[in-house]
């Protein structure tokens, strides 16, 4: 088989992949795709089906839903936190963090990269690379679900593991005099090549080689053109460090998009949108009509004109709209547009008009919430176990040279390394009575004055760029500096 082969379960959900990035395109996307989303009514001209298509409104709630999520997840900074080491490795990891991918990206700018594909079509993966020139280091390179063409898991040396990943990517190749280029496709195959062992047959732990694929010409044969074994102190790599990002598991398997009913309903909404616009084309406006009246008399609109016939029975008048068939597109877009709410976008649903508990409001909201925190644990995971391969390879020192970080990200110092995004969806401030038992639990010695802090900042009663240390200096400020001498010297300055 070709080494553009792939997987059957790529090739069972590339449509909802396509039709989810469409969706979230927005209305250009959408009827750009025509006939796909919009069918033609019976006996329709290309003419009156253009202008169908036109009079239509696409309501992008996918959109909305989408970037509401991501505001939730990201309503604070996601927590990144690194290991300690000598200062090289310390400068190493403070530049990764500043920049994950060698393209500028900071580590939580990365995240929210990775949130986004996954809210959109549930699927991305992350590859862990190094840089062999300057600055010499681990980095991160994304691909969306489309790019990740085949995979493979064998089970070596006790556990399954992925020893096949073939990604597809797209070279932009200068021409003629610079200003333009061409795109030019080459696969990148990421292999874990085991070798039988001699006494029992049973393959052993290999090691991780990359290929680059390109066509010799524009539908010419498929080729190695460079083959390489990363290495970390000497030794190649003992598994693949890739990782792939889903709204459930980091596992291989394709998982469905979390937002792959909100499509349909979108879509649903669409076509009715299109029928109901077009029955007010044709209906909203009165037609005149005239009987007894001479052929091609010419009969003009307004106040300034009469119709005059000296026609025995001559008659005119208008022919006005009075039923209720559209009354039941317009109900049922609005169930359409309630179902959407329902099904996640709570910024879209009508808000309601009487006051509600903080509770009220967590136990109403308490279905989307466990949907958003499944995401935030999976994506926090999967981020964890791609920032701890980039530490592992990144170490150069003794004590962070045992083994290879693997899912479980065992390894000596990476271990310390971990993402985590935001668990908190409600921006909702701690009550006076709960502010009160968490003081009075530290007074009585029960916790300890960093929970009490941490709390208050969950609490909204303390900003989050703030830490334990300079809200203790602040204290201590304002023990040494009365309040109303620290503001007289203020006034002064």
């Amino acid at each position: 088989m070709p080494v553009n082969t792939t997987h059957a379960e790529y090739d069972a959900t590339l449509p909802l992949w396509q039709r989810m990035r469409t969706v979230m395109a927005g209305e250009d996307a959408v009827k750009a795709a025509g006939e796909l989303y919009l069918p033609k009514l019976d006996s329709q001209t290309d003419a009156e089906y253009q202008g169908y298509k036109l009079r239509a409104a696409f309501f992008n709630a996918t959109a909305r839903t989408a970037e509401g999520f991501v505001g939730l997840l990201f309503r604070r900074d996601p927590l990144v936190r690194m290991p300690g080491g000598p200062p090289v490795l310390a400068a190493a990891l403070a530049g990764f963090v500043e920049d994950a991918d060698l393209l500028g990206t900071p580590v939580t700018a990365y995240a929210k990269a990775v949130l986004e594909e996954v809210i959109a079509v549930g699927r991305c993966g992350t590859l862990v690379d190094w840089e062999a020139e300057a600055p010499a280091r681990a980095y991160l390179a994304r691909y969306g679900a489309e790019n990740i063409l085949n995979w493979r898991t064998e089970r070596v040396g006790g556990r399954r593991v992925l020893v096949l990943v073939v990604l597809r990517e797209e070279m932009a190749l200068a021409e003629g005099d610079g200003f333009a280029a061409v795109a030019v496709e080459q696969l990148r195959v990421l292999r874990l090549e085991t070798v039988p062992s001699p006494e029992t047959g049973v393959p052993s732990p290999g090691r991780y080689v990359v290929e680059i694929w390109q066509r010799s010409g524009a539908a010419g044969a498929w080729a190695v053109v460079e083959r390489r074994v990363p290495q970390r102190m000497g030794q190649a790599l003992s598994l693949i460090p890739f990782v792939f990002h889903g709204p459930r598991n980091s596992l291989p398997a394709v998982d469905r998009p979390p937002l792959a009913d909100v499509v349909a309903v979108n879509l649903d909404h669409y076509r009715l949108s299109a029928d109901y616009h077009h029955g007010l084309h044709f209906t909203a406006l009165p037609t005149a009509w005239v009987s007894g009246f001479e052929n091609g008399s010419e009969l003009r609109i307004g106040s300034s004109t009469a119709w005059v016939s000296e026609a025995p029975g001559a008659a005119a008048g208008f022919l006005e709209f009075t039923g209720q068939g559209l009354t039941t597109f317009e109900r049922a877009m609005d169930r359409a547009e309630r179902l959407l709410g329902a099904l996640g976008s709570r910024m879209l649903a009508e808000q309601k008009r009487v006051a509600e508990s903080a509770a009220a409001i967590d136990l109403r909201h308490s279905g989307e919430n466990s949907v958003l925190g499944g995401m935030a644990v999976s994506v926090s995971d999967s981020l964890t176990q791609a920032v701890r391969w980039a530490v592992w390879w990144q170490g150069r020192e003794e004590d962070t040279a045992a083994g290879a970080p693997g899912r479980s990200g065992a390894a000596v110092g990476a271990a310390a390394a971990f993402v985590s995004l935001n668990l908190d969806f409600n921006a909702t401030a701690m009550a006076a009575a709960e502010l009160t038992a968490m003081v009075g639990a530290w007074q009585s010695g029960a916790i300890s004055h960093d929970t009490l802090l941490d709390a208050l900042r969950r609490g909204e009663l303390l900003p989050d760029g703030r830490t334990n240390v300079a809200e203790r200096e602040l204290l201590a400020l304002r023990l040494v500096v009365p309040p109303a001498a620290a503001g007289v010297a203020l006034a002064g300055v």
